[in-house]
């Protein structure tokens, strides 16, 4: 019997109806115009709930239009919200379910990653964690059929998410997502201080320069940066906003940014 995670957050962080939640999504995107297809291997987005950071998320996943012949593959990785532990957390699940259908997991790949050390096999990390489940239905909609290979990183060094990261990276099939927020409940003005700093680290490739608060994926993105460097992709930065800018007061905001790497 096939082993299936429940979607937690469907009719919070995004519509439970299917309809509404393509209406949205394709709302988003088309805020973005069409771009060319090009080689592109990993992408940083944003995970809060729809109406705040799905706007700036949408400028990314703008870009995977024109790959979802190419792409079968994505390795996503988010931050743990809910259940503390040392590491990146797998899953055992054989599909992770959203309301726009079944994602099945590549398990072969899942259960290599779990043989590293700082990887282990915790489905409670899974369970109601929003960071990777936000991701999915916007990839289901720009990649329609694809492999999952989910991870939620806990407390983990860039070390160890780039080894992970470099185990998975495959070729033009797999596609890299790190699900990451940037600044949290500041001024609108302090906000876009700190998420410019935290940009221009991501631009230059330099995790050692991402702060304890400038994003709760840190662990993640600072792993992506360090793999990017010593394999000479660019970065590049598609969006850089708050959710001042997006949906809610400007008082004390949370900050979001989209980029891309080749």
């Amino acid at each position: 019997m096939q082993q299936i995670r429940q979607p937690a957050v469907a009719g919070l962080f995004y519509p439970a109806d299917p309809g509404i939640l393509v209406s949205m999504i394709d709302g988003f995107l088309a805020k973005f115009p069409q771009v060319k297809a090009k080689p592109l291997k990993a992408i940083i987005v944003p995970h809060a709930g729809y109406i705040y950071s799905g706007p700036v998320a949408a400028a990314a996943y703008r870009h995977l239009e024109p790959l979802r012949d190419s792409i079968s593959r994505v390795v996503l990785l988010g931050p743990s919200h809910r259940v503390g532990f040392a590491g990146l957390a797998v899953s055992s699940a054989d599909m992770f379910h959203t309301p726009l259908g079944d994602i099945p997991l590549d398990r072969p790949l899942c259960e290599k990653l779990a043989t590293l050390p700082q990887v282990v096999r915790l489905d409670q990390a899974h369970v109601m964690e929003h960071s990777l489940e936000v991701q999915l239905p916007f990839l289901q909609r720009v990649l329609d059929v694809f492999a999952l290979v989910p991870l939620v990183v806990g407390e983990a060094t860039a070390d160890e998410v780039a080894e992970v990261l470099e185990a998975a990276w495959g070729g033009d099939e797999t596609l890299i997502v790190i699900s990451s927020d940037l600044s949290h409940y500041h001024s609108y003005s302090e906000a876009q201080r700190m998420d410019s700093t935290t940009c221009r680290a991501i631009e230059s490739l330099k995790p050692e320069s991402i702060f304890y608060e400038g994003a709760c994926g840190r662990n993640p993105v600072m792993g992506l940066l360090q793999v990017a460097r010593r394999k000479g992709l660019t970065a590049h930065t598609l969006d850089l906003r708050n959710s001042g800018d997006t949906a809610g007061s400007r008082d004390s905001v949370v900050g979001y940014g989209a980029w891309s790497f080749n």
